[in-house]
């Protein structure tokens, strides 16, 4: 975790995504204006905000299988 990442948890999903776009943003002007460093740090905070994302994303699926959603008749494309 980068040290200047803020606490994330305590944002709303839409704020988490709006963040995690502008940085995508920010990224991508960084490596425009060839600013090597601030690409580094900038993948790192980025790279905080994705966990941040995925770890929502898997409680929810975990929830939904929890609560009586089966996936029985899906298509495992695992396989």
């Amino acid at each position: 975790m980068h040290p200047l990442t803020p606490d994330l948890t305590g944002l709303s999903d839409e704020e988490l995504h709006k963040k995690h776009g502008d940085l995508q943003n920010k990224l991508m002007f960084a490596y425009r204006m060839g600013q090597g460093d601030m690409v580094g740090q900038l993948q790192l905070v980025l790279e905080d905000y994705s966990r941040e994302v995925e770890r929502r994303n898997q409680k929810a699926f975990d929830e939904a299988s929890k609560n009586g959603r089966n996936y029985q008749d899906k298509i495992d494309i695992t396989k």
